[in-house]
């Protein structure tokens, strides 16, 4: 690769988006343009401590910034914008997970209302290893350190929604938001369906990592270094965000109540399958009931996330979004120690 188009962002404070739709561009760019981008945790970066409650030092509803958007030259509804990410690395040694009340998958929320008291608030430090590639706390009461392996994704990847509609950076729907997949992770490129013109995409919620389902509401929430490469597929309509990897396609689906979730992104699956690798419809329907794979991103969002995926290796011969991942892939090889 000569001469790559690269783009390097550090918003300032104050300089970050809140919402999906309803922000001005901060920068224009140009299919196959690099972004270098620094994106803060989903507190701010006002959680630094043990003491440092959500409800005390972060003002709702100014949670999860994202860094962007970004207006890309030519993209019109109809189209699709495919991220690549080619690497996510953790940008400080330490990161912050909490329970918040009214939050979460096992306790009350305001959405599922009984008279069972919030559950308390609790912050736990997690220490980031770089080198080890490990994250770590120590639990409150036995003192007992928990390593687990540092897997890197973003929670939060979009673009702005249809119908001259502003969302939050909070909310996952077809525009794609606060999905909270680990899906979306380096080597894998992301499909977002064109709303407006310039699409206006953005992208936080950096996660050390997370499990399936998010379950209480919060991943090892960190600030992140992040590089992508940004292309347009003009004339391809992506109606949910889609994710392609070395050996998945995956579709996802975003609603509540969660059994809505799932069947988006089954429907979108099977229709991925006909479109893209010649299926007829129930034969795709088949197929996708004995192979699919249907983890949980999230269940605690104000629309639960769940994901679709079949392996590429069980798939009949097929192009998936004109070949465009197989292409990325090459050039996040090529852009090794250009970038990152």
């Amino acid at each position: 690769m000569s001469d790559p188009r690269v783009i390097t962002v550090r918003p300032e404070t104050g300089s970050y988006a809140w919402t999906f739709g309803g922000a001005a561009p901060v920068a224009r760019i140009a299919p196959g343009t690099v972004l270098d981008l620094y994106t803060e945790d989903c507190f701010a970066g006002r959680v630094r401590s043990d003491k440092d409650l959500v409800s005390q030092v972060c003002e709702f509803p100014f949670l999860n910034p994202q860094t962007g958007p970004f207006h890309i030259e030519g993209a019109e509804p109809g189209d699709t914008v495919a991220v690549h990410f080619v690497s996510i690395e953790p940008a400080r040694d330490w990161a912050a997970s909490t329970t918040v009340p009214l939050f979460g998958a096992l306790t009350s929320t305001h959405a599922t209302a009984t008279l069972q008291p919030p559950l308390p608030e609790v912050v736990w430090m997690w220490e980031l290893d770089r080198a080890r590639r490990t994250c770590a706390f120590t639990t409150r009461r036995e003192g007992l350190r928990l390593e687990l392996p540092m897997e890197p994704m973003h929670g939060t990847v979009g673009v702005a929604p249809a119908n001259l509609e502003v969302r939050s950076a909070l909310v996952p729907d077809a525009h794609g938001g606060n999905m909270d997949t680990p899906e979306m992770r380096a080597g894998t490129t992301c499909y977002l369906g064109v709303n407006v013109e310039g699409a206006l995409l953005s992208l936080g919620d950096g996660h050390a990592r997370q499990g399936e389902g998010e379950t209480c509401g919060v991943a090892v929430e960190c600030a992140m270094n992040t590089v992508v490469v940004v292309e347009l597929l003009k004339g391809v309509a992506t109606p949910w965000p889609r994710l392609e990897s070395d050996t998945h396609i995956i579709s996802t689906g975003s609603a509540r109540p969660l059994e809505d979730a799932f069947r988006i992104a089954q429907l979108d699956l099977v229709q991925w399958l006909v479109r893209d690798y010649g299926l007829e419809e129930l034969d795709a329907y088949q197929f996708l009931t004995q192979a699919v794979e249907s983890p949980l991103a999230n269940v605690c969002d104000t629309n639960y996330t769940a994901v679709a995926k079949i392996r590429k290796e069980w798939l009949p011969p097929g192009i998936p979004h004109r070949d465009l991942h197989r292409r990325l892939r090459a050039t996040a090889a090529e852009l090794a120690g250009v970038v990152g």
